[in-house]
């Protein structure tokens, strides 16, 4: 007995026969981690695709760069805003009436200021159906005789 004491050159440590498989707890870990990953993944990929097609419709907006329409400028001389184009907030107050080819007129107020407008609303968009208390935006244009046209409108 002593002479295995001494060598030690021939002993092996003892091993578990199991000491080679993985335990079934680390391959749950594993698997939950790729799960959580992925699932991060995802969760990123949505908010980018999101967030993406809200900054690309806000950049394509033409209506963003223009400003709001002054109506306290606009009733006390229209002639200063002949040809200029603004962006207006507006609510519908009343039809004035239609005309084939030519268009609807339109009574507005805006939302900043409660004081009304009339704006023609031409042929081109009259499949926009109006009723009193509805929001719209629009791209509004001052013409000759001081009339209001609406380029562009849609509803909010």
């Amino acid at each position: 007995m002593q002479a295995n004491e001494t060598s030690g050159s021939g002993e092996r440590p003892v091993l578990s026969p199991f000491s080679d498989a993985e335990s079934p707890v680390l391959r749950k870990r594993r698997k939950s981690r790729v799960a959580m990953w992925i699932s991060l993944g995802i969760v990123v990929l949505v908010a980018l695709g999101v967030g993406g097609f809200f900054l690309t419709r806000y950049l394509n907006d033409p209506l963003r760069t223009l400003e709001p329409f002054p109506i306290g400028k606009y009733l006390e001389s229209y002639k200063s805003l002949a040809g200029s184009k603004f962006r207006g907030n507006l609510r519908v107050e009343n039809d004035l009436g239609w005309k084939e080819g030519v268009g609807r007129l339109m009574v507005f107020s805006l939302r900043e200021d409660p004081r009304p407008i009339v704006v023609m609303i031409p042929a081109s968009l009259a499949q926009t159906y109006f009723t009193k208390g509805q929001s719209f935006e629009g791209e509004l244009e001052v013409k000759e005789g001081g009339l209001v046209y609406a380029n562009s409108i849609r509803k909010n």
